[in-house]
């Protein structure tokens, strides 16, 4: 019937039928189009969701590489291992799985079984560094939902040698300490992206070409300006020359006076970068040398000397009567018995004789006579601005720290606080700094930002040369330089039978100075029976061609820890340089 109350005839409903159907036929094919064109992506993806995991390629990190003579060798390299994994959802008798693993590759099978019982998850960590006969076991066992991944770890071919340098990489992939941390971007270098596709069982299926949906880019390769052999030496040294005098911990540091450039560095106790997992200790990580400020003690005194030089408020030949002390504010500046008590003293003396006293009078020269806040506000605007103090150096070291400058102008006992400066107390800084300052000092004037790296290759091969950087120029004068030099060569003149030379070295030019600090109490004052011993000092021919800084904490032995316990420490490694490693002799 239809909508005038008459029936259809065959024909017409036939027609009406065919248009339905046709109605349906399209319905479909518009449907159709749409799941099978439009929604194409989504439904096979939607349809692949219990047979596909996407998981991170990780990429193949940057090698690290030092020289070696004249060539560069790795120090740390990439491994290759296996991870062990599991879908939960495809395990259906964990304890079986777990069994079957700990017979094949060892480990606790309870400790399997409680992982494949995670519920509410698709990826489940077994086991870690797995070698790839273990990995070979594994996949013979054809375990439902169970499979191995390659995973590249750090390996260090030298051992232990620069670890605090180096730092380490974690279990996550993650560059901690020293270069590992500081330049952990160039290094890690970009993730790719794997498709692992299981059976209908669930047993995940070899990766191969298809399955890679992005491929990872390998980190940078990274050369250092460590000389290895050089390195060695210095940490054997080190070692010896804190046993000898029974000191738990230490530092030193070789640099280039005219680049900046680390050529070693090392600290003790040191660690197994490989195995750092079993250091109880996390202060076993750090890179003291560069993190770990200290009260300097007379190390400073170069450096005093050379801003009042550089001021004009003295000049080299001056003398002055030295009392022996000075009263200021209410504490007494002092100086050690064996100052030869009050006299007449030279510039030169200041430093020979290691005189507090001498430090406080070129404190008082800034300052028109007296320690007041133009003599502070000259000594601050000297360490910070020129020796570029209290701030860090940007040497490639994760957790540098910057030590402290006080602020001339802030807080009380301003003038004996600045006094104390002058001779290295009261202020804190690390020796990578102190090398830093002394250097530009003694090479002409010209301070170069301290470096690890001498330059980075990519994947690509071009290579980015990390030249070295001038920070500030006009550190000092060059006649400043050229005094403040030779005082310290005459330090080491009048003092070599003290300092432990048992040999001259007429050909080349040697200068130091020590420094013996008290240890500042954790909530206040200092301890009347610690001390720490620092020397800082260079050695070359006609200019200065390394710096070398040593670091000795609280040795036991009797007299100053800065001429008894670091100086030679300081004496053992000029020699090395000169015997090993092409020191330049005068001309």
């Amino acid at each position: 019937m239809n909508l005038n109350g008459t029936f259809l005839t065959p024909i017409q409903r036939i027609r009406v039928w065919y248009a339905l159907l046709l109605l349906v036929c399209a319905v479909f094919v518009v449907r159709l189009f749409y799941l099978q064109v439009i929604r194409h992506d989504y439904y096979q993806k939607a349809a692949l969701s219990s047979q596909l995991k996407e998981y991170q390629i990780p990429p193949e990190r940057g090698v690290i590489e030092a020289h070696n003579g004249d060539a560069t060798v790795p120090i740390v390299l990439n491994e290759k291992l296996y991870t062990l994994y599991a879908d939960p959802v495809y395990v259906k008798d964990s304890k079986t799985a777990a069994d079957e693993l700990a017979r094949a590759i060892g480990g606790d099978a309870n400790k399997y079984q409680e992982a494949l019982e995670i519920k509410d998850t698709r990826y489940v960590i077994l086991a870690k560094k797995l070698t790839k006969a273990q990995s070979d076991k594994i996949t013979k066992l054809e375990l439902k939902g169970i499979g191995t991944r390659e995973v590249p770890y750090r390996t260090y071919p030298q051992g232990n040698l620069a670890a605090q340098v180096l730092g380490f990489v974690n279990d996550e992939g993650e560059g901690k300490y020293g270069v590992e941390q500081a330049l952990d971007g160039d290094l890690k270098g970009t993730p790719g992206q794997l498709k692992a596709i299981t059976d209908a069982a669930g047993v995940p299926l070899a990766a191969n070409e298809n399955n890679i949906n992005i491929e990872p880019k390998a980190g940078k390769r990274v050369v250092l300006t460590i000389d290895i052999g050089m390195q060695k030496q210095l940490e054997d040294l080190l070692k010896a020359g804190l046993q000898r005098v029974r000191s738990g911990s230490g530092g030193a540091l070789i640099m280039e006076a005219k680049t900046g450039a680390i050529k070693a560095m090392a600290n003790y106790p040191t660690f197994n970068p490989a195995e750092f997992y079993k250091v109880e200790d996390g202060n076993r990580f750090t890179n003291a040398t560069v993190s770990a400020p200290l009260e300097v003690g007379s190390i400073m005194k170069p450096l005093t000397a050379a801003a009042a030089l550089d001021m004009g408020v003295v000049h080299k030949d001056q003398t002055y009567y030295d009392p022996s002390q000075y009263k200021i504010d209410d504490a007494v500046v002092s100086n050690i018995e064996e100052d030869g008590g009050a006299g007449t003293r030279s510039v030169r003396d200041i430093l020979q004789l290691s005189l507090n006293t001498g430090a406080a009078w070129l404190l008082m020269q800034m300052g028109g006579g007296e320690i007041n806040q133009q003599a502070r506000e000259r000594w601050h605007d000297y360490m910070v601005n020129h020796f570029l103090l209290g701030k860090p150096t940007g040497v490639e070291q994760g957790y540098e720290s910057g030590g402290v400058i006080p602020d001339p102008n802030e807080g009380y006992g301003l003038n004996i606080r600045y006094a104390n400066t002058s001779f290295g107390q009261g202020m804190t800084a690390t020796p990578l700094q102190m090398g830093a300052a002394l250097a530009s000092v003694v090479n002409g004037g010209t301070y170069h930002k301290p470096h690890l790296i001498e330059k980075t290759i990519g994947t690509d091969g071009k290579e980015h040369i990390e030249n070295p950087k001038v920070i500030r120029e006009n550190v000092v004068s060059k006649e400043v330089s050229k005094t403040i030099k030779e005082m310290m060569e005459y330090t080491i003149e009048k003092n070599s039978f003290v300092y432990g030379f048992k040999r001259t070295y007429p050909a080349y030019s040697i200068g130091g100075k020590t420094g013996t600090a008290e240890v500042a109490k954790p909530d206040g004052g200092y301890y009347s029976d610690a001390f720490n011993g620092m020397f800082m000092g260079f050695v070359g021919g006609d200019e200065p061609q390394y710096v070398i800084v040593v670091r000795v904490d609280t040795p036991k032995i009797p007299g100053y820890a800065g001429a008894e316990a670091a100086a030679p420490l300081f004496v053992d490694l000029t020699g090395m340089l000169i015997n090993n490693f092409g020191v330049t002799p005068r001309s």
